[in-house]
């Protein structure tokens, strides 16, 4: 992990006030298995920075509350000793302290809940008061029509009208039926936390786990919200292996590559008229932001 500077002055555009008298800030970031996870590439993001910032349990919300176990069944494993044990399904919350930054981050990870859906976000947001949280970032991924050889966009949106105005960020248009992204963002909304959603596209006709690519566009776009420099690892070569075996596949059936290159042709076309001087600058300003420039100070993109 690297250290991360802000020589620029570029941290009035992150989702997070990064110095604030010495203050830290404590971001909530979450994501759930199910509807509103598609490849499991939102819930595996939260595994990832789990992993990366060495996060610690500290709390499990009780699963006979939330959950219709003949519909999201328990699981029995063998463990690394031969022991058979029972993993119940359930939300469970950890802490950690970013490297590098003044920031906390409160991760929640779980499936989404079979019912009392708005005790449910109530419980994690009381918990979320109690450990200091000012700010929410959701995680999701849903099935779209976009070509696994183009960059996979990530929506972010947000419904405080702030936010909208700092980030240059959108509402939300979506109209229909929702998940518990959807009711937490919602919540916390009435609740009087900021909060910004991050919807990761995977294509439909390989939707199946994991999407390491999707998974990837994710902790970019975490990344530039907080100005917290991630390291990726493996998961680069995962996504370019993922993409790689795609390929071999589609190439077997010719209905499939003949779909892949109208959404190759479509995504291109669309991206024609974005393809400004400004917007050129823009992206590699980004780049150079993401793998450091300069004064031996690499950091974060902040866009």
């Amino acid at each position: 992990m690297e250290n991360f500077d802000d020589p620029e002055g570029l941290q009035d555009e992150a989702f997070l006030p990064l110095h604030q008298g010495g203050k830290r800030s404590t971001v909530l970031i979450a994501a759930f298995e199910g509807w509103n996870d598609a490849g499991e590439a939102a819930s595996d993001t939260i595994k990832f920075l789990s992993k990366a910032w060495h996060a610690r349990k500290v709390s499990v919300l009780e699963p006979d509350d939330y959950y219709d176990f003949q519909f999201t069944r328990p699981t029995v494993r063998t463990t690394g000793s031969g022991e058979r044990r029972l993993r119940w399904p359930g939300t469970r919350i950890h802490q950690a302290s970013i490297p590098g930054v003044p920031v906390d981050a409160i991760l929640v990870s779980g499936v989404e809940p079979s019912y009392r859906w708005r005790a449910f976000t109530a419980e994690i947001l009381a918990q979320a008061e109690e450990l200091g949280v000012d700010r929410v970032v959701l995680l999701g991924a849903l099935l779209a029509d976009v070509p696994h050889t183009r960059p996979l966009p990530v929506t972010v949106t947000t419904d405080d009208r702030a936010l909208q105005e700092r980030l240059n960020l959108e509402p939300s248009t979506y109209q229909g039926p929702t998940g518990i992204v959807g009711v937490f963002a919602e919540v916390a909304r009435l609740a009087g936390l900021p909060a910004i959603s991050l919807w990761a596209t995977v294509p439909h006709y390989v939707a199946q786990s994991p999407s390491p690519k999707a998974q990837l566009a994710l902790l970019h776009r975490i990344e530039e919200l907080l100005q917290v420099p991630l390291d990726p690892g493996d998961l680069v070569e995962d996504a370019e292996a993922w993409e790689r075996g795609v390929d071999e596949l589609s190439s077997e059936d010719p209905d499939i590559a003949g779909y892949v290159r109208q959404l190759e042709e479509a995504t291109d076309t669309a991206e024609l008229p974005e393809a400004s001087g400004e917007s050129i600058a823009r992206e590699f300003e980004r780049y150079l932001r993401r793998r450091g420039k300069g004064n031996g100070h690499p950091h974060a993109d902040p866009s």
